[in-house]
């Protein structure tokens, strides 16, 4: 015959009441969710921010539909890599260091402080111009070499930038191909760019980078709005003040040819880019 406990009974010596491991199961629970939100808050406040690159600017290596980590601590801190725009007390930039030519950047616009991402291409005090699509950098022509064209796969519902560089390919496909030209800059960072012929941006006039500024261009030059152009906003960069630096390009951590539906769940899968996910900037 069993025995019924009262519920006011006391406890054996050395036993814990049976809800005790809850409560304390509960707790640590709580204690994690508090520890993770700390975590985030730190990797997006000081290590790094993520960023979705919206246009061909920057091809060929980086196409529209990239998702890419941004680290900010090697530029400093300030309102532009402070989640939210937030302002630091007296709108300067902790720790600040300059980039270094040749680093692909996310900065805030100078006037709608709308996110861009570009190549820094001169530093303060170095003189900048562009001759016939050639980059002249104080005074010696930025070494430019054609390569293999590149090749994007598109839908037939898409276009090229222009017709020209459209091409069907034997199984029936469209692609758009470009010319493309690999740069090598002072120092010995190189990259692929592309440049499709004869445009008004091929010519820029001689201008000495100011201080607390940087000289920015797209990898795409023919269909970039960057340093060549005046800041205005949805448009041009100008000069970009240093202090809108909002961190260095890292890696890619996603990738989408912009075919998937929120709606149809398989298709985010069939959408991804599997090929360009982890590679670095």
């Amino acid at each position: 015959m069993s025995e019924t406990v009262p519920a006011n009974a006391a406890t054996p010596a050395g036993q814990l009441p049976a809800e005790v491991p809850a409560k304390k199961d509960e707790g640590s629970f709580a204690w994690f969710l508090v520890k993770l939100v700390i975590a985030v808050l730190v990797f997006r406040t000081l290590l790094f921010t993520s960023f979705m690159i919206p246009s061909e600017s920057m091809m060929p290596r980086l196409l529209e539909g990239d998702y890419l980590f941004a680290a900010k601590w090697p530029y400093g801190f300030s309102r532009a890599s402070l989640p939210l725009d937030l302002q630091l007390g007296g709108g300067g930039r902790l720790f600040s260091h300059l980039p270094a030519r040749g680093d692909v950047v996310i900065f805030k616009h100078p006037v709608d402080r709308v996110d861009y991402v570009k190549r820094v291409i001169g530093l303060p005090g170095d003189r900048i111009e562009v001759v016939a699509g050639q980059v002249v950098l104080n005074g010696s022509p930025i070494d430019k070499r054609r390569t293999a064209d590149f090749v994007l796969p598109i839908r037939p519902s898409e276009g090229c930038t222009r017709v020209e560089f459209t091409e069907r390919e034997s199984d029936g496909t469209f692609v758009c191909r470009y010319p493309r030209f690999h740069e090598t800059l002072p120092g010995g960072v190189n990259y692929d760019v592309l440049d499709l012929g004869v445009t008004p941006q091929d010519s820029f006039a001689p201008i000495t980078v100011p201080d607390g500024r940087v000289f920015v261009m797209g990898d795409n030059r023919d269909n970039s709005l960057d340093s060549r152009f005046p800041a205005v906003s949805g448009q041009g960069v100008g000069l970009v003040p240093v202090a809108n630096l909002a961190g260095r390009a890292s890696f890619m951590f996603f990738s989408t040819d912009g075919t998937a539906s929120w709606l149809k769940p398989w298709t985010w899968f069939s959408a991804a880019r599997w090929s360009r996910i982890g590679h670095s900037i």
